[in-house]
């Protein structure tokens, strides 16, 4: 996992791939392609089983991913990664490590997975 989240943060800092907005028009939270096929895979999960808990697991995540800015310092460092620019949010037993790119105030979404209980 951590070499594909190093590849989509290498993509974003190399501008090799367009990374395309959360939701559109809003460009300060954009999502690598690795997020946005994680994402999709999840969904597509958990419509097969209940697709009422798609739903609400989509709903509580786009609260807590649109929110993010405003809760930055209580997000952890991601265990991935050194240093304090990359951060993970924790949601519903899913880790969505992202990137902090303060010279252009954007939040990049590197990938989201399962958390792994020890």
């Amino acid at each position: 996992m951590k070499m594909k989240l190093e590849q989509e943060l290498s993509r974003y800092l190399d501008s090799k791939v367009e990374f395309t907005p959360y939701y559109n028009g809003m460009h300060q939270i954009v999502c690598a392609p690795l997020f946005e096929e994680q994402l999709h895979a999840i969904m597509d999960a958990m419509e097969n089983e209940v697709s009422s808990s798609s739903k609400s697991f989509k709903v509580y995540l786009d609260a807590v991913i649109v929110n993010m800015q405003s809760k930055i310092a209580k997000y952890k460092p991601s265990e991935y990664f050194d240093g304090e620019k990359i951060k993970e949010i924790e949601n519903q037993g899913y880790l969505i490590p992202f990137y902090v790119d303060e010279a252009e105030e954007i939040y990049v979404l590197l990938g989201i997975y399962k958390k792994s209980y020890q």
